[in-house]
């Protein structure tokens, strides 16, 4: 039978812990999210964000602009809040427009304050083996999802699929940095199917129904981070979870598995930037 990797419950858990522990704070952190335009689904993501820091405790503020804002004015008010000592923690929801260049947004957010783990000086931290202020969200949330059923990574064969700078790179430093032995798959990646039948823990980040139990190892650990909605409007993962609970030992769920973690790992990531810093 497989276990299910319920992010659900951890996600409860861990927010009731930052909450009691925030009831203690006489100074609260604050979260400041930009959001650019109106994509239906990242305004989805910052009203969640927003509605979790507040239950806990964290004060949240969303600054929206339209989608022809100049880049140089969202460098000013990067700037703004960069100086604003109020502020513990900055976000800037992805994607941005085009005509803004995200590599001169993100160069911009002080690393004391950047909460997604997404800056270069965060970056080249994790990548040189040192420790970044925090670590990027949703490999995080993946991890400690991970730890939380005990899963041993050290010595053990992990692939990923997906190699954005979002999930799949970062995840593959931090596994190593847990003495996994790492494969990155991509779209230009040759035989897939014979690299994943050799992993021990399957981690796909993709957005796109790809992994099918055929493919995988009998007894394997799958972390599902893909979800999109399909021809009827369901949601979906990349695994198709029928086949592959058959032969995996623990898998988790779209949604329910990596998605709540994501915005816990948010929401510790603020409150870790507030007790360094502050």
């Amino acid at each position: 039978m497989v276990t299910i990797l319920d992010g659900k419950k951890l996600r409860e858990k861990i927010l009731e812990d930052l909450k009691q522990k925030l009831d203690k704070f006489q100074v609260k952190p604050t979260l400041v999210v930009i959001l650019v335009g109106e994509n239906p689904a990242s305004k989805i993501y910052v009203n969640n964000k927003k509605k979790t820091a507040e239950k806990i405790g964290i004060n949240s503020q969303v600054i929206n602009y339209p989608s022809n804002v100049t880049e140089e004015e969202l460098l000013n008010k990067i700037d703004e809040l960069n100086n604003d000592k109020s502020v513990s923690a900055i976000l800037v929801q992805l994607p941005l427009p085009k005509h803004i260049s995200k590599e001169n947004i993100m160069n911009a957010i002080c690393p004391r304050k950047d909460v997604d783990g997404f800056t270069p000086y965060n970056f080249g931290k994790l990548f040189s083996g040192e420790t970044p202020t925090v670590y990027p969200c949703t490999p995080k949330g993946i991890l400690l999802l991970l730890d939380e059923y005990g899963i041993e990574l050290e010595g053990r064969h992990a692939v990923i699929i997906g190699r954005s700078n979002i999930v799949g790179r970062p995840l593959s430093q931090m596994l190593l940095d847990r003495n996994a032995t790492v494969t990155v798959c991509h779209s230009k990646t040759k035989n897939l199917t014979e690299i994943t039948k050799t992993a021990d823990i399957l981690i796909s980040a993709v957005g796109k129904n790809i992994i099918e139990g055929k493919m995988l190892k009998p007894g394997c650990v799958v972390a599902d981070v893909g979800i999109f909605k399909d021809d009827n409007g369901k949601t979906r993962g990349d695994v198709d979870f029928e086949s592959v609970s058959q032969i995996a030992s623990y898998l988790s769920p779209v949604p329910g598995g990596i998605g709540p973690m994501t915005i816990t790992s948010l929401m510790l990531n603020t409150v870790e930037l507030f007790e360094k810093f502050s």
